[in-house]
């Protein structure tokens, strides 16, 4: 029983056979190539050839593995540069953020200063102010002493009694 694939696939055989015999027969027999070559010296151009295909394709692996290693360092080196700017990048940065902390340290420390010196400034002003209260309480307290020593230098004004005279002295004393 034939299917519907066999006739192609017998189809294709005899195709394929009919190219195998005709690259058969192309020029490799001697009577229809014209020019009669002993089989020796077909196998030595052969062999020549596949030697000098060898070779080529040796050289050519060679000069891949070259390439190969040319292009492995060059990839090397710029992953090292790479590695460098990148490295420069954060020491900057580095640099950068301890100036900043620097100048920001300086800054505090300035304003430090100078909040102690308003401090100390303040309570300078607050002495002063206190001395000179203390001192114009004193001239009030002086002011006053004068005046009720004037009034007790004056003496009482209506008759002197005996209660307001001085005591006098005792003699067991």
């Amino acid at each position: 029983m034939i299917t519907s694939t066999a006739p192609r696939l017998l189809a294709a055989l005899l195709a394929a056979a009919a190219v195998c015999l005709l690259a058969g027969c192309g020029g490799s027999s001697p009577k229809l190539s014209g020019s009669p070559t002993p089989p020796a010296q077909e196998s030595s151009e052969e062999a020549s050839e596949h030697s000098e295909e060898d070779t080529r394709k040796r050289e050519e692996a060679a000069e891949l593995a070259k390439d190969k290693e040319i292009l492995a360092q060059a990839e090397a080196k710029t992953r090292e540069e790479a590695a460098e700017a990148s490295a420069k990048k954060r020491e900057r940065a580095a640099e950068a953020s301890v100036k900043k902390r620097e100048a920001e340290l300086k800054k505090h420390e300035a304003e430090s200063k100078l909040a102690d010196k308003k401090r100390e400034e303040a309570a300078e002003a607050r002495v002063k102010q206190l001395e000179a209260s203390a001192r114009k309480q004193e001239q009030v307290l002086k002011a006053r002493e004068q005046a009720a020593k004037r009034k007790r230098s004056r003496g009482p004004t209506t008759t002197t009694s005996a209660a307001s005279a001085p005591p006098a002295p005792s003699a067991a004393g």
